[in-house]
């Protein structure tokens, strides 16, 4: 694998779903220096308390056939409008600041949801991605993962 090279005021994004991190780097592509531009945290609570109806029920014409409805997910709902938020977010930022790379990192399910969200102005944009859950990291942590 080559090592992974951000020029200098190129963004990075990293993100999971509730936490987004909007970084910039203010060094080189030698020796990244990421500082924090932006960040946004979504309130989204656990599933459980989230809903509180038990799952519905299908009933199959007439006798007495009938199956439950899959409960809803509303953590993952919101996880996925959070990604289109996020994509919008990055989409805002390309045009208005004029990014010319950028970097995404978030986990597997995440970076779905933003490869199918992310407008194709965006997409051209991105020199990188890394599936990978760096939002919990320091800043310094953030650099060693993606400089290795």
């Amino acid at each position: 694998m080559t090592k992974l090279s951000i020029p200098h005021d190129a963004f990075v994004f990293v993100g999971d779903g509730r936490k987004a991190l909007f970084l910039r780097n203010e060094g080189d592509e030698k020796f990244p220096n990421l500082r924090t531009e932006h960040v946004v945290v979504d309130d989204n609570p656990p599933a459980r308390e989230q809903g509180t109806d038990a799952p519905g029920r299908a009933f199959a014409g007439t006798g007495a056939r009938r199956s439950s409805v899959e409960q809803t997910d509303w953590h993952m709902i919101e996880e996925q409008r959070f990604a289109k938020d996020a994509a919008a977010a990055l989409h805002r930022l390309v045009r208005d600041r004029k990014v010319k790379a950028l970097v995404i990192a978030a986990p597997p399910k995440t970076l779905a949801e933003l490869r199918r969200a992310l407008h194709s102005e965006v997409k051209t944009r991105v020199v990188a991605e890394i599936d990978k859950d760096l939002t919990k990291l320091p800043l310094y942590e953030i650099e060693k993962h993606l400089a290795a």
